[in-house]
């Protein structure tokens, strides 16, 4: 059984692809879409857009389709962030990509021209940060700390289907007998008498599985792709009956991987902030009208003597001293204020020494805006 389905999109660098090539493959997942994103490295000035999934980095021209890149994860050597020279946003912060692929090495340098937005800082080192830490998804492991107290250490998206205890690795001259396990990702063997000595294939990287003949007798054979080292693998199943059930096994669920593979890339994306115009609530006028019985003054409100402009200050007295024949005198008076939007009106009355009668004196009108000083005033008799 040989696997067609060949998964490049984090293993290989790639410019300027075709349209097909941009299309997700299966159990690829868009995470992110971020706009306004220049290539400063290889296209400054041009603003792009930047896609980020669970498997590689495509950046894409706004204004020509045909000027792209597609960047595996893992070619990534390092991501770092450093100033850049924009043409459009002159010397700002940017995100460098450094990478390797078929002994020779890139580097990217993407800007955000948003001003002041760490999105693609904070996505892409997430993401390939997830993508670091679920390579036994993925990558063949030789050796690896997997077992712990004769049992297997699963992956968070992992279920074992089958266990099988006196299972031989032909891989040395007397082989090693060991324990086999099969997952829905991978196959496991390790040695009893060594938890250290194993061996975690995952689907991904199983190039075909068979049975054939060996000096041992029947033994199942696993050989992997040529990104894994090209290994061929052989283990002796006892009874042979055993080995054709494993067989068989095996192959199904690789047949079931290729069709839906789980790369183990996990993510949880926030949930995006409501657009202002989703939750403005439409202002509406009301129909209802109130109706004062009472006609209102927009100026009452303003008034210094709580809003008694209709009605006469109370008097206040302050004694006046005038000669009279050689005499001091003292009287008493008052100002009354009549006041109106357009003037004040006030007149001058006199108190006599006995303050019964009253003298009233001419009246005189100004404009309302003269401040008006306190008046005494004093008649002579």
């Amino acid at each position: 059984m040989e696997n067609e389905n060949y998964i490049w999109q984090d293993r290989e660098i790639r410019f300027d692809v075709g349209p097909s090539e941009f299309e997700m493959r299966k159990s690829e997942t868009k995470i992110d879409i971020i706009d306004s994103i220049e290539d400063t490295k290889g296209n400054n000035g041009e603003k792009g857009q930047l896609t980020v999934t669970n498997l590689r980095l495509i950046w894409c021209c706004s204004k020509n389709l045909k000027i792209n890149l597609s960047i595996g994860y893992n070619c990534i050597i390092s991501i770092t962030i450093h100033t850049a020279n924009s043409r459009i946003r002159g010397p700002t912060q940017a995100l460098y990509v450094l990478t390797k692929f078929n002994s020779s090495r890139f580097e990217f340098i993407f800007t955000n021209l948003v001003k002041g937005s760490p999105r693609h800082f904070t996505t892409v080192q997430a993401v390939h940060r997830a993508y670091e830490t679920s390579k036994l998804y993925r990558d063949l492991k030789l050796r690896g700390a997997i077992i712990r107290d004769k049992e297997l250490l699963l992956l968070p998206q992992e279920d074992i289907v089958t266990k099988t205890s006196g299972v031989w690795n032909l891989s040395s001259d007397q082989g090693n007998l060991g324990t086999f396990y099969i997952s829905n990702v991978r196959v496991v063997w390790y040695a009893n008498l060594a938890e250290n000595f194993n061996v975690s294939i995952p689907y991904l990287q199983i190039k075909s599985v068979r049975i054939r003949d060996s000096k041992f007798g029947p033994a199942f054979v696993i050989e992997t792709t040529h990104q894994s080292g090209a290994y061929v693998l052989g283990f002796r199943v006892d009874p042979p009956e055993r080995l054709q059930e494993i067989y068989k096994e095996v192959a199904s669920l690789h047949k079931v991987y290729s069709t839906n593979p789980i790369f183990g890339v996990e993510y949880k994306t926030e949930e995006p902030a409501v657009p202002l115009s989703e939750i403005t609530e439409p202002q509406h006028q009301d129909d209802v009208e109130i109706v004062d019985e009472e006609a209102t003054d927009a100026f009452a409100a303003y008034y210094a003597d709580g809003g008694m402009k209709n009605a006469d200050r109370r008097p206040v007295f302050e004694p006046c001293m005038e000669r009279r024949g050689g005499k001091k005198e003292f009287f008493y008076g008052y100002m009354s204020l009549l006041v109106s939007r357009r003037r004040f009106r006030w007149s001058r009355k006199i108190l006599s020494e006995s303050a019964e009668d009253w003298a009233s004196a001419p009246s005189i009108t100004i404009p309302w805006k003269l401040t008006l000083p306190r008046y005494i005033f004093s008649t002579r008799s």
